[in-house]
């Protein structure tokens, strides 16, 4: 068995849709099963729609709702012709719940996050329903699986909680099944249900990726396949370093560490289910199918540089105390502070009586402030940015890293750490430097690419 997930745009439209029709028909041999992400651009249609209904802006939100009701109607109409009516049936049924949620939400003036993942998780529902009708429609025996019956979480509403030993008992029932009798499952991503209350919930942003290794994980599938609309994962941003290169092979390591900072083929969370069980990853390009993509696995060569990340509009939090020297447990402390406040901290740095830190989240960072001021003073610098370099030998190669620094000249150098399995020396640098940052580090590991 595989597990194919194909991305927003690789579900865009009718044109799209036909082509990953096309893939899992080649792969009908090795028993697939396939992930879908909602049409691309839905998913933020859909929380600008909750928010403004929630600002009391129902007619703009009831226009947007309209707006994705056609396109969706469209896409279904292109696909299935005169066999359109009862998936168009289906999907305007949801699109009236929508609407219902959207008035609701104007009279109530607040958006929860549960709120927020009822209505962000209809994408994916639609998609599903229109994927399924349109292989039916070109002769693949597709079988709807509803995600909420598989995807068990917990209820922490917008990042939940996947729950592995649930899912894998749910994919046993309702997927495995399927595939003995020669059916297809088709299932949405990003999506799941709390265990015993079967409420709604979303996996993050980006959480289909996570969805389809945790339904390969409990398959045992021999592959994990993600169609995007790249030719895998580079050595750096196409749209900041025009020359970056195919990497043709990667370690789980590696492909997580870019992941985790900056490189947006990959959702962070989407190699740890496929590392814990040992199942490759394979990125690929729906509109190259034929191309080799890239391959994730654990013996993959070892570079001293495999590629390079960068993202900016990072928050720097700087915590300093003199509390902190020779007392046991400060760190502890502090870090239950964002624990407590569900925010993900990315790089971090130590000294006698300071602690230095990057979130990306900075939605709950006022809160966040308010119990690190009893800790010790705070400073927060916005507007930063993170570039990494990152390869398996690059604590091997100490000239590799002295390079890197000498890149960083004028860049605005707040902080540096390599990370403790040596293969990540990431830098926080001033925000509007990243990309130049990045394409110099680029013409040094990967000369006469620019």
């Amino acid at each position: 068995m595989i597990v194919l997930k194909f991305g927003g745009t690789s579900v865009a439209d009718a044109a799209a849709i036909r082509a990953s029709a096309e893939i899992v028909r080649s792969r009908l041999a090795r028993q697939p099963v396939v992930v879908v992400s909602a049409l691309s651009g839905t998913t933020n249609a859909l929380i600008g729609i909750a928010e403004q209904s929630a600002k009391g802006h129902l007619i703009g939100a009831v226009r947007a709702v309209e707006a994705l009701r056609t396109r969706h109607l469209e896409q279904a109409d292109l696909l299935l012709g005169g066999d359109a009516l009862e998936v168009a049936s289906e999907m305007s049924a949801l699109f009236d719940e929508l609407a219902q949620l959207a008035e609701a939400l104007s009279v109530l003036g607040d958006l929860t996050p549960r709120s927020r993942d009822a209505i962000a998780a209809l994408g994916e529902q639609l998609s599903a329903l229109l994927v399924v009708a349109a292989y039916e429609k070109l002769g693949l025996p597709a079988v709807h699986v509803e995600a909420r019956d598989v995807l068990i979480t917990d209820d922490q509403f917008g990042r939940a909680e996947p729950q592995p030993d649930a899912i894998a008992a749910a994919v046993r029932a309702h997927v495995a099944p399927l595939v003995r009798a020669g059916k297809v499952p088709v299932m949405g991503g990003f999506i799941g249900a709390t265990a015993t209350t079967r409420i709604t919930t979303t996996l993050g942003r980006g959480g289909s990726d996570y969805s389809a290794s945790l339904i390969g994980a409990a398959l045992q599938a021999e592959a994990i396949e993600i169609w995007t609309d790249v030719d895998g994962m580079l050595t750096a941003d196409p749209r900041v370093v025009p020359g970056a290169r195919l990497i043709e092979q990667i370690g789980f390591e590696e492909a997580s560490e870019l992941a985790s900072f900056g490189a947006k083929v990959l959702h962070p969370s989407t190699i740890a289910p496929a590392v814990r069980v040992g199942i490759p990853v394979v990125v690929l390009n729906t509109r190259r199918p034929e191309g080799s993509g890239t391959l994730i696995t654990f013996d993959a060569p070892r570079r001293a540089v495999t590629a390079i990340a960068g993202k900016d509009k990072v928050t720097l939090v700087k915590v300093k105390s003199p509390r902190m020297l020779l007392r046991e447990g400060f760190l502890r402390t502090m870090f239950a502070v964002f624990e407590r406040h569900r925010t993900s901290v990315d790089v971090v740095a130590t000294s006698e009586v300071s602690v230095s830190l990057t979130i990306d989240d900075a939605s709950r960072l006022d809160a966040i402030m308010g119990e690190l001021r009893e800790l010790g003073d705070v400073v927060i610098e916005r507007d930063r940015g993170i570039v990494s370099i990152v390869g398996a030998e690059l604590s091997r190669h100490p000239g590799t890293m002295a390079d890197a620094i000498r890149a960083l000249d004028g860049s605005g150098l707040h902080m540096l750490s390599l990370s403790a399995t040596g293969i990540n020396l990431t830098v926080v640098i001033d925000g509007d430097q990243v990309h130049p940052v990045m394409a110099r580090l680029h013409e040094i590991f990967f000369p006469g690419t620019g």
